[in-house]
């Protein structure tokens, strides 16, 4: 779409604001907005200027001045907003070069996309995330000097059944680990994916499938089509926003976050990968699960880079309370034709053109453009270098023997190992100046910070273990 036919769009639908987003390196999402007038010829070519000194992890304020400049084919309507708005999602850009900022996440899905053809490789990366997430009724949390808490309250959870509530207790709601595919009334949230689909649909997007997820509690998850990479950046932030704005005006609260609740499932967003060239895909072949040896590279470049991946796949503290045996979170790094217990799926297809992969750790809470672009880059390097991923491993990984067990790698178990995974394996991201270390440094720093606070937080199961020796 060019800056004529936002303008076009802008006159067709009688929009009153023009919505300019960008996203920051720890996923969160960002606007400014304009009046409608603003969308002139010069937008598209000179952009917007902003402050990037109040982003976190960017400039300082001696040099804080940065570029929005939108992307007039990301244009779709915002579903929420009073006044007639249009969404223009952004790359940031030096102010003196007009060229794409280091540590701009959009940015570098695009460098990953470029990279993709200049390798040879493939024209085309396909994506198709599943992002899954709680919807609670209320919730409450408190960090303080004088104690800490968090408290769910959610009339589905399997711990409401002996609560009264204005209308009665139904009784109807899933147990633990009971949530996966029931009808209503135990699965009362049906209705309302619903709502959320029809704007997903609205805003563009294909929507294949919506479903309540294993875990008790609300746990959802809505299947849509893959896309290119920024493409598919772009349309995960645009699915959470629908998710939690859809919640908030039901008087609900929605949720991304990995592991919310403790003793049953967490939120995982599993990542379907292909690879095309000349329209055909490179990943069907006559190897195992119908694979090629391409396909094959591919997942052995994951396994090697998947410490370092963690980082961007995994980016929080709570993401690694998933990644816990027990949970259908895999945490080993092997790979199986339909076998859920491994982090790399083949699943099964009747069209040699939608054989893919699905690669299964990685969590919602980090921008697809990260997670997408290390999984890429991985895997690009594991084709290049031709990188074996070793046997497949059909058997159910949860129930292995110890002596075997011990002779699969796993992904990491916390943020600060895979942060230093990243910091020790890096050469794979920045090849074609995709990922640049200015970014990794600084992304490392960041989220260091993070780890620091958690580390120095007393938490209440410490009391329960220490305070009485």
């Amino acid at each position: 779409m060019s800056a004529a036919n936002v303008q076009k769009l802008i006159q067709e639908h009688a929009i009153e604001f023009v919505d300019l987003r960008f996203a920051d390196m720890l996923g969160k999402q960002h606007h400014v907005t304009f009046p409608a007038h603003a969308a002139d010829d010069a937008l598209f070519e000179e952009g917007k200027m902003f402050d990037g000194s109040s982003i976190a992890g960017w400039k300082g304020i001696n040099e804080s001045d940065m570029v929005l400049m939108p992307d007039p084919d990301s244009a779709v309507l915002d579903p929420f907003s009073e006044a007639p708005t249009l969404i223009l999602n952004c790359d940031v850009l030096e102010p003196s070069t007009m060229q794409a900022y280091s540590r701009c996440p959009r940015s570098i899905g695009r460098r990953a996309e470029a990279f993709i053809k200049a390798s040879g490789v493939a024209d085309i990366g396909h994506f198709g995330p599943e992002p899954e997430f709680f919807i609670f009724d209320n919730v409450r949390w408190r960090n303080e000097m004088s104690g800490a808490s968090f408290e769910i309250e959610s009339e589905e959870a399997a711990w409401s059944s002996n609560k009264e509530f204005e209308g009665g207790n139904s009784g109807h709601r899933p147990g633990v680990k009971g949530g996966y595919f029931p009808v209503s009334p135990v699965d009362s949230l049906g209705d309302m994916r619903g709502e959320m689909c029809k704007l997903l649909e609205a805003m563009g997007q294909v929507v294949e499938v919506h479903h309540h997820e294993v875990a008790t509690a609300g746990q959802c998850e809505i299947g849509t089509r893959f896309n290119t990479l920024v493409k598919k950046g772009d349309e995960l932030l645009a699915l959470k926003y629908v998710v939690q704005n859809v919640a908030h005006r039901n008087g609900k609260t929605a949720t991304f976050m990995p592991k919310p609740i403790v003793g049953d499932n967490g939120s995982g967003m599993h990542v379907h990968q292909s690879l095309t060239k000349g329209g055909t895909n490179l990943f069907a072949g006559d190897l195992y699960g119908g694979l090629s040896q391409t396909a094959l590279y591919y997942i052995g470049g994951i396994f090697k880079h998947a410490r370092a991946i963690n980082a961007f796949s995994n980016s929080g503290t709570n993401s690694y309370k998933r990644l816990v045996p027990g949970y259908e979170a895999p945490v080993m790094l092997a790979y199986s034709a339909r076998n859920r217990s491994a982090s790399c799926r083949i699943p099964f297809v009747h069209s040699p053109k939608a054989r893919r992969i699905e690669v299964r750790f990685p969590d919602p809470i980090n921008t697809g453009y990260l997670t997408f672009s290390a999984l890429l880059m991985a895997g690009l390097d594991g084709i290049l270098n031709k990188i074996d991923p070793g046997a497949p491993m059909d058997k159910d990984l949860y129930d292995l023997p110890p002596e075997e067990e011990k002779g699969i790698p796993t992904v990491c178990h916390s943020l600060d190992q895979a942060l230093e995974a990243l910091n020790k394996d890096r050469a794979f991201l920045t090849a074609g100046g995709v990922f640049s270390d200015d970014f990794i440094d600084a992304y490392i720093e960041l989220k260091m910070q993070e780890v620091t606070r958690f580390r120095a937080a007393t938490h209440p199961i410490e009391y329960q273990m220490y305070y009485s020796i």
